[in-house]
Parts: structure tokens; sequence; C-alpha cells
């Protein structure tokens, strides 16, 4: 790609693969400016926050490639937009996935946003995952595409995006490797060639999850019950610490069970009583209440024009570590739809997001019900 005379912004988080994508875009001839988002301000001089060693490393990366940064206080909207969202869902008994929300509405609105105002044609990130423009009726679409390094795509977690984001949106990384990433650094002595990968909450970083949550919502103990014959085994202290499948953490495993086969198999979380505040477990990894091959989604938002055709055959994620599981979208409304698996998933989630595809086209997805 020839990028003479197009102004790109690139969002630099002080890691490797946002380094490199500035690099290889400056390679290509796009005139390129870097721009670090600062989202959190909460406790941001606390053990858990690595803003500011971020911004000292996106900081020494500009000036190795020599171009200019910008840095952008988005806390507010990151706040308004994605926490406040976190937080409603963890109340209601949802596990959400606010890095999916934080690249709709962070990354790709506000942004792009501020960068449209900049003057910017483009903007880019080191998401591993494509953009296609193809013709369709006269009219120019864009299709969201899966990385060439499968073990690091991230279009599950772009499948909000829309027309008009992805046809702003950049991602140099699409056909690279990450270990070929590293050595691109190396060979370009930037210094974070070799820094480690950030997990952990978007922008809020690896922290204790339980006791960040109880700093923003109450905790509100209440019973654990076996869903098979509703015997008291214990007690949690909040609804919102657990997700289905939840193995962990529990304080129940020495309970034995009434069935005498399975009787000293690991207890799992298979539900939530909300209105009773009960959490509801079940023994054994392969119990049938852990399994669904049917789920409803809502809150869809499919990237083509056109929703995709019921009865056909796709693929679909109904969390982003599951490998592309068959699937066929059984119905579709404005606001839900319904999809089978060709085999029993397990664990389904709700508050996670189900991402549909067709081969290495992301089509879209919903919010499990």
């Amino acid at each position: 790609m020839d990028g003479q005379g197009m102004k790109v912004i690139v969002g630099m988080s002080g890691g490797v693969d946002s380094a490199v994508a500035a690099l290889l875009l400056k390679q290509q001839g796009y005139a390129v400016t870097g721009l670090f988002m600062k989202n959190w301000e909460d406790d941001d001089d606390d053990e858990y926050c690595s803003t500011r060693q971020d911004l000292i490393d996106v900081v020494s990366v500009c000036d190795v490639l020599g171009i200019d940064l910008e840095v952008v206080n988005f806390s507010k909207e990151y706040k308004d937009r994605v926490f406040a969202d976190f937080l409603r869902e963890y109340e209601a008994g949802r596990t959400p996935n606010p890095d999916i929300l934080c690249n709709s509405e962070i990354k790709f609105k506000a942004f792009l946003d501020h960068a449209i105002g900049l003057g910017a044609d483009k903007i880019a990130t080191g998401h591993y995952a494509g953009v296609r423009a193809f013709e369709n009726d006269g009219r120019v679409e864009y299709q969201l595409l899966k990385a060439d390094d499968g073990t690091k795509d991230q279009s599950y977690f772009l499948y909000r995006l829309n027309q008009f984001q992805l046809s702003k949106a950049l991602f140099p990384l699409g056909e690279l490797y990450k270990r070929e990433v590293r050595e691109i650094a190396e060979r370009a002595g930037l210094h974070v060639a070799a820094k480690k990968d950030s997990t952990g909450i978007c922008f809020i970083g690896e922290r204790p999850f339980r006791e960040f949550l109880m700093r923003y919502l109450p905790t509100r103990p209440g019973e654990i019950r076996s869903l098979d014959d509703n015997r008291l085994l214990g007690e949690h202290q909040g609804l919102m610490y657990h997700t289905i499948g939840q193995r962990k953490g529990l304080s129940i495993g020495g309970i034995k069970g009434n069935d005498k086969a399975g009787e000293h198999e690991a207890w799992y979380v298979a539900g939530k009583d909300m209105q009773g505040n009960v959490l509801h477990v079940v023994q054994g990894h392969d119990h049938p209440a852990l399994v669904r091959e049917r789920l409803r989604v809502t809150d869809l938002n499919w990237i083509a024009p056109r929703a995709p055709r019921t009865e056909w055959v796709y693929t679909a994620k109904p969390r982003y570590r599951t490998p592309d599981q068959p699937c066929s979208l059984l119905s579709i409304a404005a606001d839900a739809a319904e999809i089978g698996f060709a085999s029993p998933q397990w664990a389904i989630t709700p508050g996670q997001s189900v991402v549909m595809y067709e081969s290495r086209v992301c089509l879209g997805g919903g919010i499990i019900l």
C-alpha cells in the first residue's frame, strides 16, 4: 500500500504492536503521528496502573521513529461510555467484555473523532486484524478480516465496528505473526521489542478483580446451593464475583456430592438467581447444566449493510479463546437472534459476546442473553 500524502494517526499504547504499526506505516509513505490515550484516572498512582511507564515507552518509540506525539485524555468518555456499562452488567449478574465496548466507543469513536478533527485521513492501531474494501452494486463496502496469526487474531474484539469506522481504519499487523512483529521492532532498535503484552481490563490494567469491583459495587453475600438437589453448600460474597463455568474461588471444594460415582468431582458455577441472590453450582465438568446447543443474543451489530442469512452454515466464537464452532443463524429480528451450534457448547455466559464468521470474514455478533 502506498500512503504517500495521507495523514494517519496511530493509537500508541506503549507496547510493541502499536510501535511496529507506526513504523510500518511510516515506511509505506504515510505522514504518521502518534497518539497516546489516557483513559483511566481513579487510581493512576497505584501498582496496577502502568500509564506513566507506558507513556515513557511511547515517547521513546516516537523519538526513534522521528514522529510527533500527542497525548489525549479520554477518561470521561471511558467512564461514561464503557465503565458505567461494565458496572451495570456486573450488577445485573452478567459477565461483560469491556474491551469490546472500549474498541467501539473509545478507540474507534472518541479517538477517531479526535483524529478527524486534526485532519487525519486514517487512524491505525496495533490490532491483529485486517480490513478489505470491495465494490458491491456500485458502492464501496468494507469487511473486517481475521489476522493471519490465528493465535493473536483480535477480530473478535472489533465486531462492533461499522462501515464508516472500518473505512477509516488501518491494521498494519494483520498479515504478520507476533514473532515477526518483535523481530521488526528489534531490528529497528525499538526498546519495546521484548516488552510483555498487557492483559487485564482495557485501560485499567492487571489488578485483583474482586477487590477492584468492591470499590464500585456493594457486596451482597448469599447462599451457594446445589442446582440438582437445592442443598446448601456455602456462602458467596456477591453474585457479581462469579461467572458461568467458574471452578476456583467457591470455597466448597471439600464438599461431596450425592452421586457416588462423581462425589469427588469439582463444583462449577451453573447459574445465578438474581432475585433470591443464590449462586447455583453443579458437580462435574460435563454436567448437562453447563452445556447448550442454542443461545439467544441481543444488541446485534452486523458489519455489512445487510444481516447474514438464516439457516446458512457459519462459524462463531461464544468467547474469545474458543476455537471457531460450526453454527447457523436460526432466526433473526431487529433486536435479537438465535444461534444453533453443531455441537454442545460449554459454559455459555450471559453478557459475553458471540461473534460470527464466514471463513475469514467477521460478520458481527451480539451479547449473549
